[in-house]
């Protein structure tokens, strides 16, 4: 058989079949006629792939859920570009050749099955449209004519990781919120000062209203991932948005003995954006800040102007590992047990499908790790803009 030219990997193969060899291919399976009345018989999506990973059949229900009419545009294709996954792209060698498609149960169960046995496994992928899907996928080897492919299914099982971990997460984090007012007031049957009894009772009513803003923020994340929140703008000091950060989590109970500080040159500007969303992606990143360094670690929040955007940001001294930095956007993804995960997952859905911003972290062992993202000025005139022009097409 023919192939393309070596190409450089991270995992996967990377070479492709002749353009000539995958008609020869899409010819052997559309003429099947036993096999097609199969595969268009099954409740489950189906796919045959060759020996370089390429798609050279598709039942309807695959297609169906990549919103096709026909499958002439993915024929040849791996099934992370037929998905539009974000990572394959990111190399030459397309799908399954990118350092992230190292922890991808997608390339490891096609992998799996190209040694001779069927392999089972989920994964999860996120779209250039910043969508999420959770899969259970499963490879089976398949000889025919003498070649051997992969029968590749996919279950789309998003719905149930999108209701558990909803589920564990509300709970999670509504409780933090109540550990954090119930430790706020224990300390204050014990304080004798005026001004700091009034400071206190300022920070639970943050607290509280803290509480109230995960419960709605639940509300607000099943109605992003639907495709119909609607952002409130208002316009607000960056520099308050920090103080009221440092406040609130500097009393949270898992800030324990850690500092969170701000930034001295942490710079003062109007910003029109939707302070809640905001505010939820930031407090994740103080969380995961919080939750991955040691006792006497330091926490730095900070803000920047950079051209016609406020770049904020979160610095811990700790180091995340590559196999977790590889993951960590992904839902369902977590370092701290089963239901976890949605918190990263959630700043890149909230602070580039909705804010219209960019969320990245840069993590090494002499630096520490960095969450930023990145937003509009304002963002209210930028939305303005936006429609003004789609009304003109």
């Amino acid at each position: 058989m023919k192939i393309t030219e070596k190409r450089s990997t991270y995992f996967a193969p990377a070479e492709r079949a002749e353009p000539e060899q995958i008609e020869n291919d899409i010819r052997l399976f559309s003429k099947n006629e036993i096999f097609n009345t199969i595969a268009e018989s099954v409740s489950t999506m189906l796919v045959v792939l060759n020996q370089q990973r390429q798609i050279v059949y598709a039942n309807r229900l695959f297609l169906k859920f990549l919103n096709l009419s026909g499958s002439q545009s993915i024929m040849g294709r791996r099934p992370g570009e037929a998905v539009n996954c974000i990572h394959a792209s990111l190399t030459e060698g397309g799908c399954g050749t990118s350092k992230f498609c190292r922890t991808c149960g997608a390339v490891g169960a096609i992998l799996e099955a190209q040694q001779g046995k069927q392999s089972e496994k989920e994964c999860r992928i996120i779209t250039c449209d910043n969508d999420a899907l959770d899969l259970r996928v499963t490879a089976s080897p398949y000889l025919s004519n003498g070649r051997e492919y992969t029968i590749f299914a996919l279950h789309d099982i998003s719905h149930e990781k999108r209701r558990q971990t909803l589920e564990r997460v509300f709970f999670h984090d509504v409780l933090n919120s109540a550990g954090g007012i119930s430790g706020l007031s224990s300390i204050l049957t014990e304080v004798k000062d005026p001004e700091e009894m009034v400071d206190i009772a300022q920070t639970i009513k943050r607290a509280t209203e803290n509480m109230i803003e995960e419960i709605q923020i639940q509300r607000h994340l099943s109605s992003a991932e639907r495709g119909d929140l609607k952002l409130e703008f208002k316009t607000f000091s960056s520099l308050e948005l920090l103080i009221d950060l440092e406040k609130m989590y500097s009393k949270h109970e898992i800030a324990g003995s850690k500092k969170i500080q701000i930034n001295p040159n942490a710079v003062n500007i109007p910003v029109t954006s939707d302070p809640v969303i905001l505010r939820r992606i930031l407090g994740n990143m103080l969380k995961n800040a919080l939750e991955a360094t040691l006792p006497t670690a330091k926490i730095t929040i900070d803000c920047r102007q950079i051209n016609h955007k406020v770049r904020f940001s979160v610095h811990n001294p700790n180091y995340i590992e590559q196999d977790v930095q590889l993951q960590l956007f992904q839902r369902s993804f977590s370092t701290k047990g089963t239901g976890r995960g949605i918190g990263t997952y959630s700043m890149k859905l909230f602070g580039e499908k909705y804010l219209k911003g960019k969320v990245w972290f840069k993590s090494s062992p002499d630096k520490g790790t960095t969450f930023y993202i990145d937003i509009p000025e304002n963002l209210n005139e930028q939305m303005k803009w936006k429609f003004a022009n789609e009304q003109n097409v």
